[in-house]
C-alpha cells in the first residue's frame, strides 16, 4: 500500500536558485564568527572591569534587583532567572556555576557575591547544592564594582533580545582583574591569571598615576608576586616576573606544611594550606595511589580533619624510621602538594584580546576609571546646574511673590500665566513652569533662606566639579583618594608567602632513619621510649621528673628489635623504631614523653612486663627468678620470624618475678624471699639453657615464703639492698619499716641454698612486703611514679627497719 506524501508542492511560479560557495571559505567564515563570538561574548573577561560577561550580568542583575549587603539573602535560583532571562541567554547552567565562583572565599581574592549555603569545597570535592537550595546577596566590596552606574559612568548597549539594556562594563572602584584574576578557555586562546592582594594592587596603581612613567621593577616593590587565598608558598619568583614583563610567566605553588607530633608514637606531617584550586582529596588519592604502587614510602595514614573551626587540616602520619623532611620533599615531588601555574594574562582592550603585562593591566584599568569619573563629574555638574537653574528662577519669584500671584490670578489659563511670567521676570520656560508647579506653601521667608543656601551650595559644588574637569592633576588626585578609601576599608594581610627558591632539597637523602645506637628504656609507669645515643646517661641527681625511674633498659639500634619479657614467660617483640624518641639531656632519664606499653603490646588479664632484653646472639643472656624460686639464664635464640617466643616452661601457679639482661656474665644473681632471706650467688652456677626448658633451683624457700624479688648485681660497683617490712595480709602501701643496706654486708652463698637473713622483723612483723637489691644510686618511686626519698644505709645485715613517711612501690639502680 502506497503512503501518501505529506509534503507541501512548491508553487507553480517557484524558482529554484543555488549558490555555489566554496566550502573552505563558508568554514573560514563561519568559525571566525564563532571565534569572535565566544571570546568577546564569554571567555575573556574586559581589562577595565575584569569581568567575563555573565559575571558582569549577575552583578549589574543584583544591583537591579536591589541585593544590598545590608538586604536579606534570596534564592540563587531566584538571581539565575533574573540574568538569564533578561541578559544571559546560555542556559542557567553557566549562570549559576560563574556565580558559586564568585561567592567561593577559596577562588576569590575579594568575594563578589555572600553566599548562604553550600557552595562547593576547595578542589571541587565537594560539589556545591542545587541553586533551589542556596541563597545569595551582594558582599560588602559588590557595591564597589556598580557604585555610581546610574551616573552615566559607563555605556549601555542592548541585550540580546533589544528589550532590556546593559553595561558594556562596570564601573569597577578596584582594579578586579588583578585583584580576583581569571580564567577562561576560547578558541585559539586562553587566560589564566592569578589573584592578587588588593592593599598592594591599589598601591601600585596610586603610584603609576602618580608617577606615569614608572618601570616595572618600582611597581614590583608594590606588587611582589600574587596572593592566593589559599595561601600556600610560591617557589621561583622568575616566572612572576616574566608574567609581569610581557604577559606570561610560570611559577610554582607548595602546600604549608610542618612537621608535629600526631601521636604519642609519631610524627606527622600537618598540612594547613594547599595550593590554590587544589582539594583535599585530591591529594590523599594520590598519596594512596602512590603508597599502593610502593612508589612513596613512609606513609602510616592520611586523614582529613578539616572543620569551619580550624579551617583546612590534613594530618599525614610518617612511619618511625622515616624523616618527615625527606618524605615531604616526595610529596612536594609526586602529589598535587606541589603545583605550576601558568600565567596567561589575556583580556579584552577595547573589544581585542591582548596579551597584557603587570604595568599594562594597571594603565587600562585606570585609562577606563580616569573616564568613568570624568563622565561622573559632568552629569553630577550638569545635575547640579539644572537644579540651580531652578533655585535662580524660584528666587526671582519670591523676590516679588506678590507680582507673581497677581499675573498668575489675573490670566486666563495656565499658558497665558506662563507666559506672562517669562515676560515679566526674563524667566526660562523650565523656570516658569517650576515655579508654577510649586505649592505655595513653599513660598515662605523660610523657605526663601533655604533656597539661597542651596544655591551657594549648588555654586561651590559646581566649581569644583569643573576644577576636576578641567585639571587632569585634579582628576587623578580624586582617583587616587578613592582608591586610598577602597584599600582602608577592603584590604587585607597578604597569605602567600613569597620565595625565591625552594629549600635545600632532601630528596637525596634517605628517607630512613639511620641505623644508629640507641638504648631502649622502659619506666616503673609502663611507658616505653628510646634515646638517640648509645654513651651511658649522666646522673646529676636533685630533684627529680615524673616517670624518671627506669626499671629496665637495654642498648640496641633505632632499627633494631628487642623483646619484652613477661611474668608469664612469654617473650614479645618490640620494634625500636617505632617507640618514640626522646631527647638527650643533662638531666637523668626522664620518660614522660614515652608512649604506654598497651600501644605496642597485647597483655593478658594480670600479665605484666618483667624487663626488656636484647635480642643479639652475642649476648650472655637473660637471667629469671620466679615466684617458687626457679633460676633460669635463657641461651639467646631468637628466630626472626616470630613476633612471640616462650623464654620459660613454667610451673603451675608460678610466674617470673624478676629479669634482667646480663651484661659480661660475672654478676652476682640475687634472690630475696618474703620471710627475709636473701640468697646471693654467681651467675656462672647456673648454666644456660634453652628456650623450652624449665629453669633450675635458684633459692630453698621454707613452705610458707615465696619469692619477691630477683636481680643481678655487678660485684665490682657499689650496691644496696632494700627491704620493707610488714604483716601478713598488709597491702603493698601498708608498710611497718624499711631498711638499706650495703650490698658487701651479704656473703656468697651456693646455689640451691637458703641464703642469709636480710632484716630483723620487729612485733608485729612477719614478712617482707617488697625488696631489690642493685647498684647505687638507687632510685625509689610511688605507685604514680612520683620520685621519693630514702633513709640513708644501715650497715647490720639482719638489722631492723625503720619507719618510712610515704609508701615505695618499685625501685631501679642507674642506667647503664
Amino acid at each position: 500500500m502506497a503512503r501518501r506524501s505529506t509534503k507541501t508542492p512548491p508553487p507553480d511560479d517557484f524558482e529554484e536558485k543555488i549558490l555555489d560557495i566554496d566550502v573552505v571559505d563558508e568554514m573560514q567564515g563561519s568559525f571566525l564568527e564563532y571565534a569572535y563570538s565566544v571570546i568577546y561574548s564569554r571567555a575573556l573577561p574586559d581589562a577595565r572591569d575584569g569581568m567575563k560577561p555573565v559575571q558582569r550580568r549577575i552583578v549589574y542583575q543584583m544591583n537591579e534587583m536591589g541585593l544590598r549587603p545590608e538586604r536579606g539573602y534570596v534564592k540563587c535560583a531566584r538571581v539565575v532567572g533574573e540574568v538569564m532571562g533578561k541578559l544571559h541567554p546560555h542556559g542557567d547552567a553557566s549562570i549559576y556555576d560563574a556565580l558559586v565562583r564568585m561567592a567561593q572565599p577559596f577562588s576569590m581574592r575579594v568575594l563578589l557575591v555572600d553566599g548562604h549555603g553550600n557552595f562547593g569545597s576547595l578542589g571541587n570535592d565537594d560539589p556545591p547544592a542545587a541553586m533551589r537550595y542556596t541563597e545569595c546577596k551582594m558582599a560588602d566590596a559588590t557595591s564597589l564594582m556598580t557604585e555610581s552606574i546610574d551616573e552615566d559612568t559607563v555605556d549601555f548597549s542592548p541585550n540580546y533580545d533589544g528589550q532590556e539594556r546593559e553595561p558594556v562594563a562596570l564601573p569597577a572602584a578596584y582594579p578586579n582583574l588583578l585583584v580576583n584574576g581569571a580564567s577562561g578557555i576560547a578558541v585559539g586562546m586562553a587566560t589564566n591569571m592569578p589573584p592578587h592582594n588588593l592593599g598592594e594592587v591599589i598601591a601600585a596603581a596610586r603610584h603609576l598615576i602618580r608617577y606615569p612613567g614608572a618601570d616595572l621593577a618600582t611597581l614590583m616593590r608594590f606588587v611582589p608576586g600574587p596572593d592566593l587565598p589559599t595561601g600556600g608558598r610560591v617557589v621561583g619568583l622568575a616566572g612572576i616576573k616574566d608574567a609581569y614583563a610581557n604577559g606570561r610567566g610560570t611559577f610554582k605553588i607548595r602546600a604549608t606544611a610542618t612537621v608535629e607530633d600526631v601521636t604519642p608514637r609519631r610524627k606527622g606531617l600537618v598540612i594547613t594550606e594547599l595550593p590554590f584550586t587544589v582539594g583535599p582529596e585530591k591529594v590523599i588519592a594520590k598519596i594512596k595511589d602512590l603508597v599502593g604502587a610502593k612508589k612513596l614510602q613512609g606513609i602510616a595514614d592520611v586523614k582529613d580533619l578539616t572543620d569551619r573551626s580550624h579551617g583546612l587540616r590534613l594530618v599525614i602520619e610518617i612511619k618511625n624510621g622515616f624523616i618527615p623532611e625527606a618524605v615531604l620533599e616526595q610529596l612536594y615531588k609526586l602529589t598535587p602538594m606541589e603545583e605550576s601555574f601558568g600565567i596567561n594574562n589575556v583580556a579584552l582592550v577595547d573589544g581585542q584580546p591582548l596579551t597584557l603585562g603587570l604595568k599594562e593591566l594597571l594603565e587600562v584599568y585606570l585609562d577606563h576609571r580616569f573616564t568613568v569619573v570624568r563622565r561622573r563629574s559632568e552629569f553630577r555638574r550638569t545635575k547640579r546646574r539644572d537644579r540651580l537653574h531652578l533655585v535662580e528662577g524660584l528666587l526671582v519669584a519670591l523676590i516679588d511673590i506678590d507680582e507673581v500671584i497677581r499675573l498668575i490670578r489675573s490670566s486666563d489659563n495656565s499658558a497665558q500665566a506662563k507666559q506672562r511670567l517669562i515676560e515679566h521676570f526674563s524667566l526660562s520656560e523650565i523656570q516658569t513652569q517650576y515655579i508654577l508647579d510649586t505649592p505655595l506653601r513653599r513660598l515662605t521667608r523660610f523657605d526663601r533662606i533655604e533656597l539661597e543656601s542651596e544655591r551657594d551650595r549648588l555654586v561651590g559644588e559646581i566649581e569644583a566639579l569643573t576644577q576636576i574637569l578641567e585639571s587632569d592633576a585634579e582628576l587623578r588626585k580624586l582617583v587616587s583618594a578613592e582608591l586610598a578609601a577602597v584599600a582602608k576599608k577592603f584590604g587585607t594581610e597578604r597569605r602567600t608567602v613569597l620565595l625565591e627558591s625552594a629549600s635545600t632539597p632532601l630528596a637525596a637523602v634517605s628517607l630512613e632513619v639511620a641505623d644508629d645506637p640507641c638504648r631502649v628504656l622502659l619506666s616503673s609507669t609502663g611507658l616505653l621510649a628510646r634515646t638517640a645515643t648509645g654513651e651511658p646517661l649522666p646522673d646529676t641527681g636533685g630533684r627529680r621528673a615524673k616517670h624518671d625511674v627506669i626499671v629496665s633498659a637495654v642498648l640496641s639500634t633505632a632499627r633494631s628489635d628487642v623483646g619484652a619479657v613477661t611474668s608469664t614467660g612469654r617473650l614479645l617483640r618490640l620494634s625500636v623504631i617505632d617507640l618514640p624518641q626522646l631527647p638527650q639531656t643533662a638531666s637523668a632519664p626522664n620518660l614522660s614523653g614515652g608512649a604506654p606499653l598497651a600501644e605496642f603490646l597485647s597483655l593478658e588479664a594480670d600479665e605484666t612486663v618483667i624487663c626488656l632484653t636484647t635480642l643479639e646472639e652475642t649476648s650472655p643472656g637473660l637471667a629469671l627468678g620466679t615466684l617458687q624460686g626457679v633460676v633460669k639464664r635463657v641461651v639467646p635464640d631468637y628466630p626472626a620470624n616470630k613476633e612471640e617466643l616462650e623464654v620459660i616452661t613454667l610451673r603451675a601457679g608460678d610466674r617470673i618475678v624478676g629479669g634482667v639482661e646480663l651484661r659480661t656474665g660475672e654478676e652476682d644473681l640475687v634472690f630475696i624471699s618474703s620471710d627475709a632471706q636473701l640468697l646471693r650467688f654467681p651467675a656462672a652456677q647456673v648454666r644456660p639453657q634453652g628456650r623450652a626448658a624449665g629453669g633450675m633451683a635458684g633459692i630453698k624457700l621454707t613452705p610458707d615464703a615465696q619469692v619477691i624479688s630477683f636481680t643481678a648485681v655487678d660485684p665490682a660497683v657499689d650496691a644496696v639492698v632494700f627491704t620493707a617490712a610488714g604483716s601478713t595480709g598488709a597491702l603493698d602501701d601498708s608498710f611497718t619499716s624499711v631498711k638499706l643496706t650495703p650490698f658487701d654486708q651479704y656473703p656468697r652463698k651456693g646455689r640451691a641454698t637458703g641464703g642469709v637473713r636480710c632484716q630483723r622483723f620487729l612485733k608485729g612483723e612477719d614478712m617482707l612486703l617488697l625488696a631489690w637489691a642493685g647498684a647505687t644510686p638507687v632510685r625509689a618511686a610511688l605507685k604514680t611514679g612520683t620520685p621519693t626519698d630514702l633513709p640513708e644505709p644501715d650497715p647490720r645485715r639482719d638489722g631492723s627497719g625503720t619507719p618510712l613517711d610515704v609508701a615505695v612501690a618499685v625501685l631501679a639502680g642507674p642506667v647503664s
